[in-house]
C-alpha cells in the first residue's frame, strides 16, 4: 500500500512538473528565453491589411477621438481595471515560467549542489563528517532518554514541587534542545557543511517543541474534560481526550513536516540553488503539506454524516485554491485566506489551553489572576500581532510590485498594523490593571481580630480602587484611540484643540453634570465617606454601596436603593467615624430613691463591660449623669454611653431590657401619666338602688 502511495504520488509530481513545463513553452511572452525561441510571426492576410490603411484615415480618426471624449470616465475606468487585471495575470506567468524554467534546469542545479557539497565532505573527512551530523542527530535524544531515566522517580516530585502541569514535558524538551546546541557549537564545521547543520538543529528543536507543548495541551484538556465528568457538568466545554488527540497527531505532522521542508529549502541556499529552483521544490512539497490537511478534514472525528462531506469538500477545494496561489505567487493572498481559516481556531485553541489550565489543580495559574490574564490576553495579542505584522510584510512587498509609488496605500497598511498592534496592548495593559485592582477588591475581608487603622484603609480602599479603575479605562482608551489616530497620518493636535474647545462648551451646557463630578471629587480628597459606611444628608439616608462619577448609592435601611449626584448631597453627616455618644431618658416616680437607682444603673454598666458579646464595641460604659428636669408627673433622669459607630444600637436594646429587669427587682418603678375623676357619683347610686327596691315591694316592673 506504501509503494502504491509512493507510486501515485510520484505520478502526480510528475504530471505537475510536465504541465507547468508546456504552460510555460505555449504562453507567448512568458519569459525573455521561451520568446526567444518562438517563431517569427507570419505576415498578415490582405484583409488585416485593407483594415489597418482605414483605421489610418482622418475620418476614422476623428470619429474614434469624438467617441472616446464623449465617455472619457468610463473610458479611464476600463482601462484602469484592465490595467489591474493585466497586471495581476503577467505577475502570474512570470511567477510560473520561472518556477518551470527552474524545474528544467533543477538536474544540472542539483548536480553541482552535490559536487560541492561532498568535495567539500571529502576534504574535511568522510567519517568525522558522517559522526558529527550523526552526532547533532542523535545526541540530543541519547541525553534526554539518560535525563529521563536518571530522574524517573523524582519526576512526580519535581512536578509537584513545580506546582505545574508543564514540568514533566518541558524539562525533557529542554534538555533535549540544550544537548543539540552543545553538539553544535562545539564541533568544528565547513562552511557549507555548518548552515546544512544549523537549519537541521532548528528544525530537530521545533519538531521537539511541538511534540511537547501539543502533548502538554492533550494532558491538560484531558484533566479538565475528566474535572468536568467528576462535577457533573451536562454540557461540557472542552473536547473530549480522542479528539484532542487526533488533531494532535495531524497538526504535529503538519509542522514537523513543514519544517524539516524549510529546513530542506534552506539548505539549499548555500549549495548554489537559484531562487527559483528553491521555490519549485518548495511547491512540489507543499503537496505534502496539502494532502496532510486533506487527509485530517476527510478523517476528522465527530463528523456529520448529512454536513460532513459536504464541508469535507468545500475544505479540499479551499485547501487546493490556497497551493494554488501559493504557486502562481500571490502571497498575501494565499496568507489572508490562511489567516481567515486558522486564525479562529488558534485563538479558540489558546483560550481552551488556558482555560484547561485555570481548571487543572496542580497548575501554577489557579491563584495568580494577572499571570492567568498575561497569558490568556498576551498570546491572544502575539498571535494576532504576529499576523498582522507578517501580513503587513507580505502586503507591502505586493504594492511596491504591483502598484510602484503609491505612498498613501503603505502609509495606511502601516497604519492599520500599528492600529491593531496598539490596541492590542492597551486591551492587556487595561486587563492586567483591571485583574490587580478587581483582586484587591475581592481580597478576603477583614477579621475580628483587625485594628481601627486596618479596617479604615479596607474601606478606603474598597472606596477609591473602583473610581480608579473606571478613570483608568477612559485614559487607556483615549490615548489608545489617538496613537491609533496619529499611526494613521492624522494630525492629533487639532483634535486635541478641537476637544479642549468641545469640553469647555459641554461645560457650560452641562453644569449640572460637570457640579456632580467636580464634587464627588472633593468629597474623596475630603474622605467624607466611604463603602459600608451609614450617612444622612438632608432627606437622604442609608449605607454607602457604590460609587461612579457622579454618583453615589445609598441602601436604607428598610432596603430601598437610592442613587443620588454628588452635587446634591451638602453637608454629609457621617454615623460611623470614630465613636459615637447613646443618651437615654427614663422617667421614675418623684418618690424614687435616685442614690439607689444611681448604683443600680452603675451595676447594669459594669455587667455590659463583663459581656464579651460587648465589652470589644464599648468605649465608655453606661452610666447615669444625673437629673435632667422636674416634670409634671416625673423626675426625668439621664443616661448615656459612648460606643463604636454602629454598635449602639444592640447595646442600647440589651441595657433598656437589663434596667427594666433590674429596677422591678429593687422597687424602682417608672412614671406613667394617670388621670383622675371626682364627683357625688356613690349617692346617685345610692338614690337609683333604693327606687328599684321600693317599685319590687310594690310588684311592679323596675324603672328603667
Amino acid at each position: 500500500m506504501e509503494r502504491g502511495m509512493a507510486g501515485g504520488l510520484k505520478t502526480v509530481i510528475s504530471g505537475i512538473v510536465t504541465l507547468l513545463a508546456l504552460f510555460s513553452a505555449v504562453s507567448p511572452g512568458f519569459s525573455q528565453t521561451s520568446s526567444a525561441q518562438l517563431p517569427a510571426a507570419a505576415a498578415p492576410p490582405a484583409q488585416v491589411r485593407e483594415m489597418m490603411q482605414l483605421m489610418q484615415t482622418p475620418e476614422v480618426k476623428q470619429w474614434m477621438s469624438a467617441q472616446m471624449a464623449a465617455n472619457p470616465a468610463a473610458d479611464a475606468a476600463t482601462q484602469n481595471q484592465m490595467s489591474v487585471l493585466s497586471g495581476l495575470l503577467q505577475h502570474a506567468r512570470r511567477h510560473v515560467s520561472m518556477v518551470s524554467d527552474a524545474a528544467m534546469t533543477l538536474p544540472s542545479q542539483i548536480a553541482n549542489a552535490s559536487g560541492l557539497f561532498w568535495s567539500e565532505i571529502a576534504a574535511n573527512g568522510f567519517a568525522r563528517m558522517v559522526a558529527q551530523f550523526l552526532a547533532i542527530l542523535l545526541l540530543g535524544a541519547i541525553v534526554e532518554s539518560v535525563a529521563r531515566y536518571a530522574f524517573r522517580r523524582r519526576r512526580r516530585r519535581l512536578a509537584e514541587m513545580a506546582g505545574m502541569h508543564l514540568t514533566p514535558r518541558v524539562i525533557p524538551a529542554l534538555v533535549f534542545a540544550t544537548a543539540t546546541m552543545l553538539a553544535l557549537f562545539s564541533l568544528s564545521w565547513p562552511p557549507l557543511s555548518q548552515s546544512v547543520a544549523i537549519v537541521c538543529v532548528i528544525a530537530l528543536i521545533v519538531q521537539r517543541f511541538t511534540i511537547c507543548v501539543g502533548g502538554v495541551l492533550v494532558d491538560l484538556i484531558g484533566l479538565a474534560r475528566a474535572d468536568e465528568e467528576q462535577q457533573g457538568v451536562t454540557v461540557p466545554t472542552m473536547p473530549g481526550r480522542a479528539v484532542a488527540l487526533f488533531w494532535y497527531r495531524r497538526c504535529a505532522t503538519f509542522v514537523i513536516y513543514f519544517s524539516f521542508g524549510w529546513a530542506a529549502i534552506q539548505s539549499m541556499e548555500p549549495l548554489g540553488f537559484s531562487p527559483s529552483a528553491r521555490l519549485f521544490v518548495g511547491y512540489i512539497l507543499g503537496i505534502g503539506l496539502l494532502l496532510i490537511a486533506v487527509e485530517a478534514v476527510w478523517s476528522r472525528p465527530h463528523k456529520d454524516e448529512k454536513r460532513g462531506h459536504g464541508i469535507s469538500w468545500a475544505l479540499t477545494v479551499y485547501f487546493l485554491l490556497l497551493w494554488g496561489l501559493w504557486v502562481t505567487g500571490f502571497n498575501w493572498l494565499l496568507w489572508l485566506g490562511i489567516y481567515m481559516l486558522m486564525l479562529p481556531r488558534v485563538l479558540a485553541v489558546s483560550t481552551i489551553a488556558v482555560k484547561s489550565l485555570r481548571q487543572t489543580e496542580a497548575s501554577f495559574l489557579a491563584t495568580r489572576r494577572i499571570a492567568t490574564v498575561l497569558l490568556d490576553r498576551g498570546v491572544r495579542a502575539l498571535i494576532i500581532a504576529f499576523a498582522a505584522i507578517w501580513l503587513g510584510q507580505l502586503l507591502g512587498v505586493g504594492a511596491d510590485t504591483m502598484a510602484a509609488g503609491d505612498k498613501m496605500v503603505d502609509k495606511i497598511a502601516r497604519g492599520v498594523i500599528g492600529g491593531i498592534v496598539i490596541l492590542l496592548a492597551a486591551d492587556l495593559l487595561w486587563h492586567v490593571v483591571k485583574a490587580y485592582i478587581d483582586g484587591k477588591l475581592l481580597d478576603s475581608p477583614l477579621d475580628g481580630t483587625a485594628t481601627d487603622e486596618e479596617k479604615a484603609k479596607h474601606a478606603r480602599i474598597q472606596t477609591l480602587l473602583p473610581i480608579f479603575r473606571n478613570i483608568l479605562a477612559v485614559v487607556i482608551a483615549v490615548i489608545a484611540v489617538l496613537m491609533v489616530l496619529s499611526g494613521l497620518g492624522i494630525e492629533i493636535g487639532p483634535l486635541i484643540a478641537g476637544a479642549g474647545v468641545v469640553g469647555v462648551a459641554v461645560g457650560f451646557g452641562a453644569q449640572t453634570i460637570v457640579k456632580d463630578v467636580i464634587s464627588g471629587m472633593f468629597y474623596l480628597w475630603d474622605d467624607a465617606f466611604r463603602v459600608g459606611e451609614y450617612i444622612e444628608s438632608g432627606s437622604h439616608k442609608g449605607v454607602v454601596e457604590a460609587f461612579s462619577l457622579r454618583s453615589v448609592k445609598l441602601r436604607h435601611h428598610r432596603g430601598p436603593l437610592t442613587t443620588v449626584p454628588f452635587g446634591e448631597l451638602g453637608a454629609v453627616k457621617n454615623l460611623n467615624r470614630d465613636w459615637t455618644i447613646d443618651k437615654i431618658s427614663l422617667n421614675v416616680k418623684y418618690d424614687t430613691d435616685l442614690v439607689k437607682a444611681k448604683k443600680v444603673i452603675k451595676q447594669i454598666g459594669q455587667t455590659l463591660l463583663e459581656n464579651p458579646e460587648f465589652a470589644p464595641h464599648i468605649i465608655e460604659t453606661l452610666k447615669m449623669k444625673g437629673v435632667e428636669q422636674f416634670g409634671e408627673f416625673a423626675i426625668e433622669i439621664r443616661l448615656s454611653m459612648m460606643t463604636k459607630p454602629g454598635e449602639q444600637f444592640v447595646i442600647r436594646r440589651n441595657a433598656l431590657a437589663m434596667i427594666r429587669n433590674a429596677f422591678s427587682e429593687n422597687g424602682i418603678e417608672f412614671a406613667v401619666p394617670t388621670v383622675q375623676v371626682a364627683g357625688d357619683r356613690g349617692a346617685e347610686l345610692d338614690a337609683a338602688v333604693a327606687r328599684y327596691a321600693e317599685h319590687a315591694r310594690a310588684g311592679g316592673e323596675p324603672a328603667a
